[in-house]
């Protein structure tokens, strides 16, 4: 489809890309060129970014596209995203996609805990593409995609966007999401993904992806998820049961990783996006880990 040519098969997510530490930016962009020299199709910009992060993204690389996974809705105001899209269209050359999600309640402060649509994130989401489709240069859906986990936001992802961004799901998650949304919308879940080497003992993984893990597991809408998935309260506690973490992660060497990804994309999958998990997730720049995950992925270079 005509998207995998712009997104290519496989990206990489990673909220360091942000680039909150102004310092490490000329580091994160020439990480960001590399990335794009070895045949990633997509950086994935986590954690809540905005268009000002991509934009730096994009100046620094030429050919890679750049997406916000995602942008919470509560915190840019429809109007400003619609002419920043504009903005970075035209001088990338459509190469940013506006990646929205309506964030998760426990997390939510000012504007987002007042307004009438706190509750509703359906509805919430709905108007926002709403606003963004009346705004004076409208984002068409072919620029724009939602993090979605549950069948009406997919749904609102297959009618009105380019696509669904499911983020912590597993390969059954994929193939039920491809039955709500059809054979067309781009459907590219995000993959955690511990890199070891060959033999390695996969308790270690397991125990850095618990780490990792733990903190979503008090976010309801992501138990609820997994619950949906055919998880229960046992697999979700204390960092996730050894099912969960072998079902949500790709744990071991790039061969191993390679396969989770296959199971995705034999699942209904366009496009896996790739977050590697170290012992400082979030604050590495893990560039050795996305070289060796490159030697193993099916890219374009």
């Amino acid at each position: 489809m005509a998207y995998n040519a712009h997104l290519g098969k496989v990206g990489i997510w990673a909220s360091v890309l942000r680039g909150d530490d102004t310092a490490r930016r000329p580091q994160i962009e020439e990480a960001a060129a590399e990335l794009e020299e070895l045949g990633y199709g997509t950086l994935w910009i986590g954690g809540s970014p905005s268009p000002d992060m991509a934009y730096r993204l994009l100046a620094a690389t030429s050919r890679v596209a750049v997406g916000t996974s995602i942008l919470n809705i509560w915190e840019h105001a429809a109007p400003e995203m619609a002419a920043r899209h504009a903005q970075l269209t035209d001088e990338f050359g459509g190469r940013f996609l506006l990646g929205l999600g309506v964030s998760h309640m426990e997390t939510r402060t000012g504007l987002a805990l007042d307004h009438p649509l706190a509750h509703r994130p359906y509805s919430a989401m709905r108007s926002y593409l709403d606003m963004l489709d009346n705004a004076p240069r409208a984002v068409p859906p072919a620029g724009r995609a939602l993090a979605a986990l549950g069948p009406k936001m997919l749904k609102l992802a297959a009618d009105r966007t380019l696509g669904a961004l499911p983020y912590l799901v597993t390969a059954e998650h994929t193939a039920k999401a491809r039955e709500v949304m059809g054979a067309e919308p781009l459907l590219a879940p995000e993959l955690k993904v511990v890199v070891q080497p060959s033999g390695a003992d996969r308790a270690a993984g397991r125990e850095t992806a618990r780490g990792y893990l733990s903190g979503y597991l008090r976010l309801a809408n992501y138990r609820n998820s997994l619950q949906r998935l055919g998880f229960d309260e046992s697999d979700l506690d204390d960092g996730g049961s050894d099912r969960l973490i072998d079902a949500v992660f790709a744990i071991g060497d790039a061969e191993a990783v390679r396969a989770q990804v296959d199971r995705f994309f034999e699942a209904g999958a366009d496009h896996v996006a790739l977050q590697v998990v170290t012992a400082e997730t979030g604050t590495d720049i893990p560039r050795d880990e996305w070289r060796t995950l490159a030697e193993a992925m099916p890219l374009e270079r």
